[in-house]
């Protein structure tokens, strides 16, 4: 059974699909598959033995057949297992290398790593009620919303200067994509929503 993934537009001026920049490239931001540690409930953050669940590669395969004929020249993903398995069927219809960079990870937690997600409180995670509340609540060992913020909008700069040709694919996490999104379009970490970003989804957006 063929399966769809969900692509929104974030472009902050215009929800026209045939809106872009003045350059003309786009980026095509990806939330990895459904790994077994989403279908457990619990939090992943930097841990690795999470991978792709049945379901997760068959939406990583829909989310190949849906950018295969984007001008797509540049494929990034996190290097954890789960952004990896879900860019491989990618990179194998647009004929591109998979380019891993540590700093597309999703936020690092530390010792609520392989716990449930739902029993992470507001005071600890620093997100309430769809919005950041605290960016320096930090749990032991893990990362603050300000410190993920600013490695995310490293690596944002970073593809900004590489002033590539083309459009850009990253397959990443949905705290890692929430990040990038706000940095991009100038929210400070303080000010951000924290939506849901189900598996699977596939932003689009105009690259600064």
């Amino acid at each position: 059974m063929a399966h769809s993934t969900p692509l929104l537009d974030i472009s902050p001026a215009s929800h026209d699909s045939t809106s872009q920049d003045s350059t003309g490239q786009i980026l095509w931001l990806v939330r990895h598959g459904e790994s077994t540690w989403n279908a457990r409930g619990l939090a992943q953050g930097h841990d690795d033995r999470a991978r792709l669940t049945g379901r997760g590669l068959r939406q990583a395969r829909a989310i190949a057949v849906q950018l295969r004929d984007r001008p797509i020249r540049a494929l990034y993903a996190s290097d954890l297992r789960r952004a990896l398995q879900t860019a491989a069927p990618l990179a194998g219809a647009l004929g591109l290398t998979v380019v891993r960079d540590a700093r597309l990870r999703e936020r690092g937690l530390g010792v609520l790593e392989g716990t449930a997600a739902a029993s992470i409180s507001p005071a600890v995670s620093g997100i309430s009620d769809g919005r950041v509340v605290n960016p320096d609540a930090c749990p032991d060992g893990g990362e603050s919303l300000r410190d993920f913020y600013r490695r995310v909008a490293r690596f944002a700069g970073d593809l900004a200067a590489a002033g590539r040709a083309g459009d850009v694919a990253i397959v990443a996490h949905g705290g890692t994509l929430r990040m990038l999104t706000a940095c991009r379009q100038g929210v400070p970490v303080e000010e951000m929503t924290w939506d849901p970003l189900a598996n699977a989804t596939v932003l689009r957006s105009p690259a600064s």
